[in-house]
């Protein structure tokens, strides 16, 4: 069952000890339309085997790769695809795609490369509960 929602369900990796990601995270799970996002840390095992399975430098991406259907977004693509996965007004950031990517990716990297020190940085990765662990990947 996890190899099968692996290949057919988008995949979020997210930096697993960073406050606002993993924030982001819980936020997504929140709001989501229904359940078709997948997550994994990119510290973890399973966030290592989609980086390597993709050829994906997490240090060149930062904190937030999407992958789905095969197809890797990065930066604020993949903030933006995100949208699509949640439920209204949230979904509405969609449009955002109409401004040109290069002056997206500028805030994106600039709040990426600031995130811990505005956010704060966990020691480990989050543990999802009980209810959510089949959301993540292992």
């Amino acid at each position: 069952m996890q190899e099968y929602r692996q290949n057919n369900e988008a995949v979020l990796l997210f930096d697993g000890v960073c406050n606002l990601c993993n924030s982001s995270v819980q936020f997504i799970l929140k709001h989501e339309k229904n359940q078709h996002l997948t997550f994994a840390a990119i510290q973890s095992e399973a966030g290592k085997r989609r980086l390597a399975e993709y050829n994906i430098n997490p240090i060149q991406t930062n904190s937030v790769i999407l992958i789905k259907s095969g197809q890797v977004y990065t930066q604020s693509d993949a903030i933006l695809k995100i949208t699509q996965f949640l439920s209204f007004p949230y979904s509405l950031g969609r449009i955002l795609f109409v401004v040109p990517k290069s002056i997206r990716d500028f805030f994106y990297k600039k709040v990426a490369r600031n995130r811990y020190r505005w956010f704060g940085k966990r020691d480990s990765c989050m543990i999802p509960t009980p209810q959510l662990k089949n959301r993540f990947l292992e």
